[in-house]
């Protein structure tokens, strides 16, 4: 009996965070995982093989423009493939200027200089150079549970990730 009510405790507890979530449970299954970015819902979520949300959480994108630059830094929507990983250390080669440094701990590159990175600067918009920012414990997860850069035991296929439009 006390299993039967374990279970339906958690059940009840999930629910409400999926839905609560702003990303679907499920998408399309492609064979393959993905991370999903919606820069407009200002959410990421991880996507197992079978297209079955494993985990989201708070994304801040690139914002419309940035003062700094003197120009727009939304993140570039499409689908890309994760190229690189880092560890907790990663930092900007670019920001802020002139010469970088600022941190982007777990950074995983997907589109030459835009990543997914750690920070604590994420929050309910977009407002980043380009980059998508995560609460560092989601970028940390996702670096070390769940993205894969191109290598042999992946066939030389990084993890994909898809920027949906703003």
């Amino acid at each position: 009996m006390y299993t039967i009510w374990k279970y339906i405790t958690l059940s009840f507890l999930l629910i409400p965070v999926i839905a609560y979530s702003g990303m679907p449970a499920s998408v399309p299954a492609i064979g393959e995982k993905q991370i999903i970015v919606d820069p407009h819902k200002h959410r990421w979520g991880a996507y197992d093989e079978d297209g079955n949300l494993v985990k989201t959480g708070m994304a801040t994108a690139g914002g419309n423009w940035c003062p700094d630059i003197r120009q727009h830094c939304r993140t570039r929507v499409g689908t890309f493939r994760i190229d690189s990983l880092g560890e907790r250390s990663c930092k900007s080669r670019k920001f802020p200027r002139p010469r970088g440094g600022a941190p982007m701990p777990y950074c995983m590159f997907f589109n030459g200089g835009q990543a997914l990175h750690g920070s604590n600067s994420v929050f309910d918009g977009n407002g980043s150079h380009g980059c998508v920012r995560l609460h560092v414990q989601d970028a940390r997860w996702l670096r070390f549970n769940f993205a894969e850069e191109p290598n042999r035991s992946n066939e030389g296929v990084g993890t994909l990730v898809v920027v949906k439009p703003y």
